[in-house]
């Protein structure tokens, strides 16, 4: 299968991570109304409770200015980090206004583990999870160096860290899973099952900023319309699982003969279509001559039998054949059926 060219790619990371930066957007929120709730019906120490509110308005000045004001335009994971590290300075701040490890707030510092093990991965998790730990030993630090190095400090620190442990954990596990099964269905939409090359809608989705940029530099490019001959007879005679094998066989041999960055898709039950980028007529069909060798010599084995197919190709070119996709497919399609009909819709062939 061919890759997503990178442009492709990159819109659909920033469509990704718009969507994790209003997750992230809506668990500051959920923070900043924690401590507000707290603040306004807990229990600080009057004398605690201006360090909390000057926090509570810096904390939501720079959750607006990072999501509302377009302070950054252009999402990116370390946008998140940096918003992930600004939440547990907040968080530690409260808690040291609020008893310290006793504070009823200091569970707060699982919305970070939360957040990060769920956009940001797991080593930046792990990261995350020693900046949380180093909070922990400044906030319950008494004076004594010697104490920080005791079994019985160390025993305390760790059970009291457990838990998140176990939540960053439990969340980065099924991040991944979640992450992985979404990106199997998008490929799975994108990508013709039996071929293994695009569908029409993953062609589509995919040539279109490359034809962009043929119109934009004034470059050329060519498309391909490629139509297997007889493809019914051979399933008519032979099953419909040897006609399978032989579109996949005829697929193959297309993609053996295109660059990294050409495209190639079915387009329909026995057709397909490819954008060649920067590609006059004369080296598309050079492609396309190339392509019928390819098919024409490379037989499938049946047992004790090949069968040899061909295949009729159209070639239409920016901007000699017209200046829009649409009107290139149509040209293209035409040729091909003027070259059906020029003697290269030979019946499949079968040698013993």
């Amino acid at each position: 299968m061919r890759t997503r060219p990178n442009g492709e790619r990159l819109t659909i990371v920033q469509e990704e991570l718009r969507g994790i930066s209003r997750t992230v957007a809506e668990i500051e929120w959920l923070l900043l109304i924690m401590v507000l709730l707290y603040l306004t019906f807990g229990g600080p120490a009057d004398e605690d409770r201006p360090a909390i509110s000057a926090a509570l308005f810096f904390y939501a000045a720079f959750i607006l200015s990072f999501h509302y004001v377009n302070f950054y335009k252009t999402e990116s994971r370390w946008k998140i980090a940096i918003e992930t590290w600004l939440m547990v300075l907040f968080i530690t701040w409260v808690v040291w206004y609020t008893d310290k490890l006793a504070s009823p707030l200091l569970n707060a510092y699982l919305l970070v583990i939360i957040t990060s093990a769920l956009t940001l991965g797991k080593l930046i998790t792990l990261w995350e999870m020693v900046l949380v730990a180093a909070c922990f030993v400044f906030l319950g630090y008494n004076s004594s160096i010697g104490e920080l190095y005791s079994l019985s400090y160390v025993g305390r620190l760790a059970a009291q860290l457990a838990p998140m442990i176990l939540v960053a954990y439990v969340t980065t596990m099924f991040s991944a899973d979640i992450r992985y099964g979404l990106n199997k269905a998008m490929r799975l939409s994108e990508v013709d099952e039996l071929t293994g090359v695009f569908n029409r809608r993953g062609f589509a989705m995919t040539v279109d900023r490359l034809f962009a940029q043929a119109i934009r530099y004034n470059r050329p490019a060519s498309i391909l319309m490629i139509d297997m001959d007889r493809l019914k007879p051979l399933n008519d005679s032979y099953g419909h699982e040897t006609g399978d094998r032989m579109l996949r066989l005829v697929a193959k041999c297309i993609q053996g003969e295109l660059r990294q960055t050409d495209v190639v898709a079915r387009y329909g039950g026995d057709e397909f279509v490819a954008l060649l980028p920067e590609t006059p007529r004369s080296g598309a069909l050079d492609v396309a001559a190339r392509i019928r060798l390819a098919v024409a010599g490379s037989p499938l084995n049946l047992g004790n039998r090949s069968l040899i197919t061909s295949v009729s190709v159209g070639v239409a070119t920016y901007p000699e054949d017209g200046r829009s996709l649409d009107t290139l497919l149509v040209h293209a399609d035409r040729a091909m059926y003027a070259d059906k009909q020029g003697a290269r819709g030979d019946p499949v062939k079968s040698q013993a």
